[in-house]
């Protein structure tokens, strides 16, 4: 195994990273600059109106596209295993 496979097994791995994490962030995001708009246009400054609607849009997001995350980490997770005997020998 040489250095420009090493390269592109931690590029595709931080790739998959990317890609499997970016739902449940975007979400948080958005819910994050709205509660934000709100409480500026209300001036409300709680704590707990920041914090709950971004854990219930995680929740949310984990709970619809939480299958499709775990299946893709799995498939790269078997890939990578398969792939030792290759790189090793």
């Amino acid at each position: 195994m040489d250095s420009t496979q090493v390269l592109a097994l931690g590029q595709q791995g931080l790739m998959l990273l990317l890609m499997v994490s970016a739902p449940v962030l975007l979400v948080v995001l958005v819910v994050g600059l709205v509660v934000s708009i709100f409480q500026a246009a209300t001036q409300i400054n709680e704590a707990t109106l920041s914090f709950v609607p971004k854990v219930v849009a995680a929740v949310a997001v984990m709970a619809v596209a939480g299958p499709w995350m775990v299946t893709t980490l799995v498939d790269y997770i078997r890939q990578t295993l398969q792939s030792i005997p290759g790189a090793v020998g």
